[in-house]
Protein backbone atom coordinates (compact mmCIF):
# COMPACT_ATOMS: atom_id res chain seq x y z
CA UNK A 1 0.00 0.00 0.00
CA UNK A 2 1.35 3.18 -0.47
CA UNK A 3 -0.43 5.29 1.70
CA UNK A 4 1.33 7.04 4.91
CA UNK A 5 0.68 5.74 8.64
CA UNK A 6 -0.35 7.67 11.45
CA UNK A 7 3.34 8.55 12.42
CA UNK A 8 4.41 9.14 8.67
CA UNK A 9 2.26 12.16 8.53
CA UNK A 10 3.58 15.42 10.10
CA UNK A 11 1.70 18.96 10.70
CA UNK A 12 1.87 21.13 7.75
CA UNK A 13 3.40 18.65 5.37
CA UNK A 14 2.29 19.32 2.04
CA UNK A 15 1.54 17.05 -0.46
CA UNK A 16 1.49 18.33 -4.43
CA UNK A 17 -0.74 15.67 -6.18
CA UNK A 18 0.82 14.86 -9.73
CA UNK A 19 -2.45 13.14 -10.69
CA UNK A 20 -4.27 15.32 -12.57
CA UNK A 21 -7.99 15.10 -14.22
CA UNK A 22 -9.47 16.78 -16.92
CA UNK A 23 -13.36 16.97 -16.47
CA UNK A 24 -15.63 15.62 -19.00
CA UNK A 25 -19.31 16.42 -19.74
CA UNK A 26 -19.49 12.30 -19.73
CA UNK A 27 -18.50 12.60 -16.00
CA UNK A 28 -20.74 15.39 -15.23
CA UNK A 29 -23.87 13.72 -16.63
CA UNK A 30 -22.98 10.55 -15.14
CA UNK A 31 -22.34 11.42 -11.88
CA UNK A 32 -25.51 13.82 -11.47
CA UNK A 33 -27.72 11.08 -12.82
CA UNK A 34 -25.66 8.47 -10.59
CA UNK A 35 -27.31 10.69 -7.46
CA UNK A 36 -30.93 11.40 -8.94
CA UNK A 37 -29.75 15.04 -8.95
CA UNK A 38 -31.63 16.73 -11.89
CA UNK A 39 -30.11 20.63 -11.51
CA UNK A 40 -30.84 21.63 -14.84
CA UNK A 41 -27.31 23.84 -14.56
CA UNK A 42 -25.35 20.18 -14.96
CA UNK A 43 -27.56 18.92 -17.22
CA UNK A 44 -29.75 21.34 -19.69
CA UNK A 45 -27.74 23.25 -22.49
CA UNK A 46 -30.43 25.56 -22.79
CA UNK A 47 -31.00 26.56 -19.14
CA UNK A 48 -27.66 27.03 -18.24
CA UNK A 49 -26.59 29.21 -20.93
CA UNK A 50 -28.91 31.70 -19.87
CA UNK A 51 -26.98 31.61 -16.57
CA UNK A 52 -24.59 33.88 -15.18
CA UNK A 53 -22.29 30.80 -16.30
CA UNK A 54 -23.68 30.64 -19.56
CA UNK A 55 -22.79 27.18 -19.76
CA UNK A 56 -23.40 24.07 -17.32
CA UNK A 57 -21.69 23.84 -14.76
CA UNK A 58 -19.65 20.50 -13.02
CA UNK A 59 -21.68 19.01 -10.11
CA UNK A 60 -19.85 20.31 -6.98
CA UNK A 61 -19.80 16.95 -5.22
CA UNK A 62 -18.08 15.45 -8.21
CA UNK A 63 -15.62 17.92 -7.88
CA UNK A 64 -15.24 17.55 -4.09
CA UNK A 65 -14.85 13.95 -4.68
CA UNK A 66 -12.17 13.82 -7.35
CA UNK A 67 -10.45 16.38 -4.88
CA UNK A 68 -10.35 14.41 -1.97
CA UNK A 69 -9.95 11.03 -4.48
CA UNK A 70 -6.68 12.32 -6.13
CA UNK A 71 -5.00 12.89 -2.55
CA UNK A 72 -5.75 8.93 -1.53
CA UNK A 73 -2.75 7.79 -3.69
CA UNK A 74 -0.17 9.87 -1.92
CA UNK A 75 -1.67 9.78 1.45
CA UNK A 76 -4.02 7.23 2.95
CA UNK A 77 -4.34 4.32 0.28
CA UNK A 78 -4.80 1.13 2.96
CA UNK A 79 -4.02 3.10 6.22
CA UNK A 80 -7.10 5.02 6.65
CA UNK A 81 -9.61 2.97 8.94
CA UNK A 82 -12.28 5.56 8.06
CA UNK A 83 -13.59 9.42 7.17
CA UNK A 84 -15.18 11.11 10.51
CA UNK A 85 -16.35 13.98 8.37
CA UNK A 86 -15.42 17.17 6.19
CA UNK A 87 -15.57 20.83 7.55
CA UNK A 88 -15.51 23.90 5.10
CA UNK A 89 -16.76 23.04 1.89
CA UNK A 90 -15.75 25.27 -0.02
CA UNK A 91 -16.44 25.93 -3.96
CA UNK A 92 -15.08 29.61 -4.95
CA UNK A 93 -15.25 28.97 -8.83
CA UNK A 94 -17.01 26.82 -10.39
CA UNK A 95 -15.81 24.12 -12.71
CA UNK A 96 -16.59 23.55 -16.63
CA UNK A 97 -16.49 20.86 -18.94
CA UNK A 98 -12.81 20.38 -19.81
CA UNK A 99 -11.15 21.58 -16.37
CA UNK A 100 -8.27 19.92 -15.59
CA UNK A 101 -8.18 19.78 -12.41
CA UNK A 102 -4.89 19.46 -9.60
CA UNK A 103 -5.06 19.17 -5.68
CA UNK A 104 -2.66 19.62 -2.84
CA UNK A 105 -3.18 18.56 0.57
CA UNK A 106 -1.48 19.69 3.62
CA UNK A 107 -1.96 18.11 7.05
CA UNK A 108 -3.23 20.64 9.56
CA UNK A 109 -3.84 18.65 12.26
CA UNK A 110 -2.98 15.38 14.25
CA UNK A 111 -3.74 13.80 17.54
CA UNK A 112 -3.72 9.92 19.37
CA UNK A 113 -6.67 8.24 19.63
CA UNK A 114 -7.94 8.25 22.87
CA UNK A 115 -10.11 5.02 22.11
CA UNK A 116 -7.81 2.98 19.99
CA UNK A 117 -3.74 2.15 20.62
CA UNK A 118 -3.57 1.40 16.95
CA UNK A 119 -4.74 4.63 15.84
CA UNK A 120 -4.49 8.31 15.45
CA UNK A 121 -6.74 11.25 14.04
CA UNK A 122 -5.57 13.45 10.98
CA UNK A 123 -7.27 16.68 9.69
CA UNK A 124 -6.65 16.86 6.11
CA UNK A 125 -7.32 20.58 4.76
CA UNK A 126 -7.64 20.14 0.28
CA UNK A 127 -7.62 22.48 -2.42
CA UNK A 128 -8.26 21.92 -5.60
CA UNK A 129 -7.60 24.20 -8.82
CA UNK A 130 -7.79 24.38 -12.32
CA UNK A 131 -5.27 24.63 -15.40
CA UNK A 132 -5.42 28.01 -14.55
CA UNK A 133 -4.17 28.56 -10.92
CA UNK A 134 -7.66 29.19 -10.02
CA UNK A 135 -9.02 27.44 -6.69
CA UNK A 136 -12.12 25.96 -7.68
CA UNK A 137 -12.92 23.73 -4.30
CA UNK A 138 -11.58 23.10 -0.91
CA UNK A 139 -12.05 21.24 2.15
CA UNK A 140 -10.87 20.01 5.36
CA UNK A 141 -11.15 16.16 6.07
CA UNK A 142 -11.03 14.46 9.61
CA UNK A 143 -9.75 10.69 9.12
CA UNK A 144 -9.29 7.95 11.66
CA UNK A 145 -5.52 6.36 10.41
CA UNK A 146 -4.18 3.40 11.18
CA UNK A 147 -0.68 3.58 13.35
CA UNK A 148 2.62 1.03 11.97
CA UNK A 149 1.49 -2.20 12.92
CA UNK A 150 4.02 -3.82 15.35
CA UNK A 151 6.68 -6.24 13.88
CA UNK A 152 5.63 -9.59 14.76
CA UNK A 153 7.04 -11.68 17.83
CA UNK A 154 10.90 -12.83 17.41
CA UNK A 155 11.64 -10.35 14.75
Amino acid sequence: MSGLYFEELEIDQVFDHPLRRTVSEYDNILFSALTHNPQPLHLDHEFAKETEFGQRIVNSLFTLGLMVGVSVGDTTLGTTIANLGMTDVRFPKPVFHGDTLRATTRVIEKRESKSRADAGLVTFEHRCFNQRGEEVASCKRAAFMRKRPAPPAGS
